[in-house]
């Protein structure tokens, strides 16, 4: 296993935990912006991106990372329709149970029932995509429908 994977992993799963972000009450008292808004968690999204900004300004200028591996970042920058649905996804099921990937693994240790079944769903609904994607890509594309000449075509023809 690789030690700094293990180590930044566990250095993150302690920052959630510090930070209140593996308690669902406190992640919606902060997503409640007009109810009895909590702004505690604002500090854990400026810090992180703070912390972030310069490491994925350097990342970005290089091909590979400083152990050697490849820095892969998307193709594309344009907004996608999967994009909108991933992200309303997400949203929604924030929004709901006031828990996000990271933080949910992490709150498994506490070993409350809620938690666990929303790792499961998480979890079901990844491996589910994966297998749609799958059959998606194995699934034989049917031959392109001609297409109807365009009324500028038929009049440059006569």
């Amino acid at each position: 296993m690789n030690k700094l994977a293990f180590f930044s992993g566990l250095l993150f799963g302690f920052g959630v935990l510090l930070s209140g972000m593996t308690n669902p009450d406190k992640v919606l008292g902060f997503l409640n912006i007009a109810g009895a808004w909590d702004p505690s968690l604002l500090l854990v999204l400026v810090t992180a991106v703070l912390v972030a900004f310069v490491p994925m300004q350097l990342a970005q200028r290089r091909s590979k990372a400083l152990l050697g591996d490849p820095i892969a970042f998307p193709d594309t920058r344009s907004i996608t329709g999967k994009l909108i649905l991933g992200s309303a996804v997400f949203g929604i099921g924030w929004g709901m149970t006031g828990l996000c990937p990271g933080p949910s693994l992490a709150s498994l240790a506490a070993l409350h029932t809620p938690q666990w079944l929303f790792f499961a769903s998480m979890v079901s609904g990844m491996a589910g995509f994966e297998l749609w994607q799958r059959v998606a890509a194995n699934k034989p594309h049917s031959a392109a429908a001609p297409t109807r000449p365009s009324a500028a075509t038929m009049n440059a023809k006569l």
